[in-house]
């Protein structure tokens, strides 16, 4: 839920790139689209106030309630009117993303040269801003944000990431391979608090398959699962090195 400013000794800058469509093509892209041009009366909307009552939707009711039409009835705004804004449905849920990821408070989060510390601190940092909207893992991973703010998250990372020595391509694999476990993480939260029942049953699944001996490495890890995670977070966290022990490998030394 990933700028020009280096991070590790300023506040994150808030410049977005900008390339120029091609002439007469509207480009796919919102952030390629200004918000105004300049001409006529001052908007009675802006990005930020649109994705915000969607955000408030989506965190009340979950993903699927929102739409242009709820959208615009908590805004007190007539339906079509939002195309003007957004013109797509597509561009809604990338404002919405990257309205999260700026939710970030990246003054706790300078870079300290320790990159497994950083990283660390960065993933509690994340998994606390999806538990706040826990909706956004499941888009996130279908429709991954490159908005201006996860540019950011994007540079930061860069930038406390930079002390381990990997090229740039491995960093920028390490990031996906970070936020796919985090995402997948606060998913799980989300699947197991909602269905006991489900966890429940899929235990007494696993059990008997591991009993009838058809699945004997499944029935050995079974007898010897060692000592359970005191809370969520412990599990979280012993999971968490494993993954920066993985992303902070160089290739081939895993």
């Amino acid at each position: 839920m990933p700028s020009s400013e280096q991070p590790s000794s300023k506040t994150p800058s808030s410049s977005t790139p900008t390339a120029a469509p091609t002439p007469g093509e509207s480009p796919e892209l919102i952030w390629l689209r200004p918000e105004r041009t300049g001409r006529g009366p001052r908007p009675a909307h802006s990005r930020d106030s649109i994705a915000a009552a969607a955000i408030a939707i989506a965190d009340a009711e979950g993903l699927d309630a929102v739409s242009m039409r709820r959208v615009a009835a908590a805004l007190g705004a007539g339906t079509m009117s939002l195309y003007n804004y957004v013109p797509k449905k597509e561009h809604l849920l990338d404002l919405m993303l990257d309205a999260v990821a700026g939710e970030y408070d990246y003054s706790g989060l300078t870079p300290t040269g320790d990159s497994r510390a950083d990283l660390r601190r960065l993933a509690h940092e994340q998994l606390a801003t999806l538990r706040r909207h826990p909706w956004v893992p499941a888009l996130v991973i279908a429709r991954p944000g490159i908005g201006p703010n996860a540019l950011r998250y994007t540079e930061h990372f860069l930038a406390v990431t930079e002390p381990s020595g990997l090229n740039g391509t491995a960093r920028l694999e390490a990031l996906a391979l970070l936020n796919g476990f985090v995402c997948q993480y606060a998913q799980y939260e989300r699947t197991a608090a909602a269905g006991a029942k489900w966890q429940a049953d899929l235990a007494g699944y696993l059990g008997r398959a591991a009993a009838s001996g058809e699945f004997p490495h499944l029935a050995a890890a079974f007898a010897n699962p060692g000592p359970p995670p005191e809370s969520p977070d412990a599990l979280f966290d012993r999971s968490l090195d494993r993954v920066i022990t993985a992303a902070l490998a160089p290739a081939g030394r895993v």
